[in-house]
C-alpha cells in the first residue's frame, strides 16, 4: 500500500535531480555498494570524493570511475571510525576540492554475533564506523550547505533499523540511531527554512557484499538478496527523484508494521523464510 503511493507520488514529481557540477562525497567507496554508487555517478559530470581505509580497494574505484567517465576523482585515506581522522580529512577536502554538496554516508560495519557474545568493544566499534561516523560528516560538512541552503544528505541505514534481526543487535541499534538522526535532521532543516537541502534514508535488506558475505535469499524470494550494482543504481535513483525514504524489497515495508502485529506472528514468519539459519551460516564464515 505504502509502496503504490509512493511510486504514484513518482510518476508525477518533479523532474529528476541534475548531478552535473555537484561533489559528491561517498565513505566507504573501496568496494561493495560505495564503490557501485560512485560508478553509476561517474558519468554524471559530478566530482568524486572518495573515502575509506582501503587505499587499494580506493585506487581501483577511482580508476573504474574514470573509465566511466568521471574528471575529477579526489581519493583519501579516512578511517570513519576516527573522529579525529574524519575532521581532518574533512578540513583537507574542503581546501583542496571544494564545499561537498551530496554527502553519501556509507561506511558499514556487520560482526553477526549474540547479544551476549558481543564485547563492549565489538559494541562501540559498530556504533562507530555506523553510527558516529555520519555524526561527525554532517557536522563537518552540513554547516556549508545550511549556509548556502543547498545540498543533499544521503545515509545508508538498513531493514535492520527497523525491525531487530537474529545475531544483530550491535548493527540494529546503529542502524536504528541513525534514522531517528536523520528524521531529526530533516525536521530540523525544514522548519528552520533550509528546504534546498534534501534527505534520503536507505534501507535495504541484505545485499551480497563482503559485509554480508554467505547471506542467503529467502525461499520463496519474499526477501531477495540484492546485488549491489542493482542496489546502486536504485539508490542512485532515488538520489534523482529526491526520494525520503528508499525501502527495499517491498516486503520490508509489511515487516515494518511489526507494531501492529502479534510478536509471535513476526518470530513465525523468521522461521518460515529460516532466517536465523542464513545468519548462523553467513556468520560462522570470515
Amino acid at each position: 500500500f505504502f509502496l503504490l503511493i509512493e511510486n504514484a507520488f513518482c510518476i508525477f514529481s518533479l523532474p529528476k535531480k541534475y548531478f552535473a557540477g555537484e561533489i559528491v562525497l561517498i565513505t566507504g567507496s573501496a568496494n561493495g555498494i560505495g564503490r557501485q554508487v560512485a560508478l553509476k555517478l561517474a558519468p554524471l559530470g559530478v566530482t568524486l570524493v572518495l573515502w575509506d581505509i582501503d587505499d587499494e580497494g580506493n585506487k581501483e574505484t577511482s580508476r573504474l570511475a574514470q573509465q566511466n567517465g568521471a574528471n575529477r576523482v579526489f581519493v583519501y585515506h579516512c578511517d570513519c571510525s576516527n573522529r579525529e581522522n574524519v575532521y581532518e580529512q574533512a578540513d583537507k577536502v574542503r581546501k583542496e576540492v571544494g564545499d561537498v554538496t551530496i554527502l553519501i554516508n556509507n561506511a558499514d560495519k556487520m560482526i553477526g554475533k549474540k547479544f551476549c557474545e558481543l564485547t563492549d568493544e565489538d559494541f562501540e566499534k559498530t556504533l562507530k564506523i555506523n553510527f558516529f561516523s555520519q555524526v561527525w560528516t554532517l557536522k563537518a560538512f552540513l554547516p556549508a550547505m545550511v549556509a548556502c541552503n543547498r545540498g543533499h544528505l544521503v545515509s545508508t541505514a538498513s531493514t535492520a533499523g527497523l525491525i531487530g534481526l537474529y545475531r544483530a543487535s550491535d548493527y540494529c541499534a546503529s542502524k536504528s540511531a541513525i534514522i531517528g538522526m536523520m528524521e531529526a535532521i530533516n525536521s530540523e532543516l525544514y522548519h528552520g527554512g533550509k528546504r534546498g537541502i534534501k534527505t534520503t534514508i536507505i534501507c535495504p535488506y541484505f545485499i551480497s557484499t563482503g559485509l554480508n558475505k554467505g547471506f542467503k535469499s529467502t525461499k520463496p524470494s519474499f526477501l531477495p538478496v540484492y546485488d549491489p550494482e542493482y542496489a546502486a543504481s536504485r539508490i542512485v535513483d532515488a538520489i534523482k527523484k529526491e526520494k525520503f525514504y528508499l525501502i527495499m524489497p517491498p516486503a520490508v515495508h509489511l515487516l515494518g508494521l511489526k507494531t501492529f502485529l502479534p510478536r509471535k506472528v513476526v518470530l513465525f514468519f523468521e522461521s518460515y523464510v529460516k532466517f536465523p539459519e542464513s545468519m548462523e551460516e553467513a556468520s560462522g564464515q570470515k
